[in-house]
């Protein structure tokens, strides 16, 4: 976790559920623009929700959802105590029929909904992607199959989304995955245990295949092994003392095959929360198995930067990537 989201969690403001999406969102985020100064769309005002009824296994029944909000420009909105897991919607306005899962990070504590998701909804959805931004349940708040939690939310939303193909306009089968640091471990988790039975079917979503056409861990917790992990993210999902068997079960290096989807890779080599070597070991899994990897390595740019980060311009080197994976085609971007 860097410094500037330490900051965040003890200087943030408590907002209510409400003020998650709406005229508040609107404000926090409505002057926008991408690195090129071209005005970004606003902020969604359309939700999904994951369950039908809801997600089972709550343990703590007074657990409510809440945000925190940086003091200082610009603002950046921490959520914690998802009940609801739910997707944002981001729909373009022409479609190319490429999707992308967002799945922004927090360490397993929070869920860094601007910086690593409503941004990138507003950045790739003016490229033609229809995008859509996860809230997910967090592993420490109080719910049975705490470390699967997580991947249940993901796994459920890669297949609502390709259930509903349609009514998004979207091609089903050409729906990517990205995820940044914490989120870019639950990423990895999805690509490479897309069809890890972590939760009873409930309807008919549950049919459809939750591979990802292709994924996008960004300078992600790959690992879970100590000494090559983010301290934080390894507490929170599987606990600080994990014997040996549990921390090589949620290490996504360990995992590839020749089945997982091609793989976006971008980390900085200055990042003081999450090394380097995590996605340099997601990497060498991957070669070893044969599966097509792009990686950008950058010599500066710390950690938790986003996608609106001058530092480090990432957009259109994954738009390119995407395309060549047949996310989309140039014709109907």
């Amino acid at each position: 976790m860097d410094l500037d989201r330490r900051t965040l969690m003890t200087g943030g403001l408590g907002m209510g559920l409400a003020s998650a999406s709406g005229a508040v969102a609107q404000t926090l985020g409505s002057e926008l623009k991408d690195l090129s100064g071209t005005p970004l769309p606003p902020e969604t005002t359309e939700y999904v929700d994951l369950w039908p009824k809801g997600p089972t296994g709550l343990l703590k029944a007074d657990l409510n959802e809440a945000v925190k909000t940086s003091p200082n420009p610009p603002p950046r909105r921490l959520v914690s105590g998802v009940v609801r897991p739910r997707l944002a919607v981001y729909r373009p306005q022409k479609p190319n029929g490429g999707a992308l899962l967002v799945i922004p990070g927090g360490g397993y504590t929070y869920i860094s909904v601007d910086n690593e998701g409503h941004n990138v909804g507003r950045v790739f959805s003016a490229q033609g992607l229809t995008v859509f931004v996860l809230y997910y349940r967090l592993p420490t708040e109080g719910w049975a199959q705490a470390s699967d939690v997580p991947l249940m939310d993901a796994q459920r939303a890669m297949r609502l989304i390709k259930a509903r193909a349609k009514d998004f306009h979207i091609d089903p089968t050409r729906v990517g995955v990205m995820g940044f640091s914490a989120g870019g471990h639950l990423c990895a988790s999805l690509a490479t245990g897309y069809g890890a039975p972590v939760y009873a079917t409930v309807d008919a979503i549950d049919a459809e295949d939750a591979r990802p056409h292709l994924c996008a861990p960004l300078y992600a917790v790959i690992s879970m092994k100590p000494g090559l992990t983010h301290a934080g993210s390894r507490s929170n999902l599987i606990g600080a003392t994990a014997n040996e068997e549990i921390t090589a079960r949620y290490s996504t290096e360990n995992h590839v095959t020749a089945q997982t989807p091609p793989a976006f890779l971008l980390h900085a080599e200055d990042d003081g929360a999450v090394p380097v070597e995590n996605t340099l070991a997601f990497r060498a899994a991957l070669k070893a198995a044969g599966v097509a990897v792009e990686t950008h390595l950058y010599p500066r740019g710390g950690h938790g930067f986003g996608i609106l980060s001058p530092a480090v311009p990432w957009s259109d080197l994954f738009l390119h990537f995407a395309r060549q994976q047949g996310l989309y085609s140039q014709t109907n971007a």
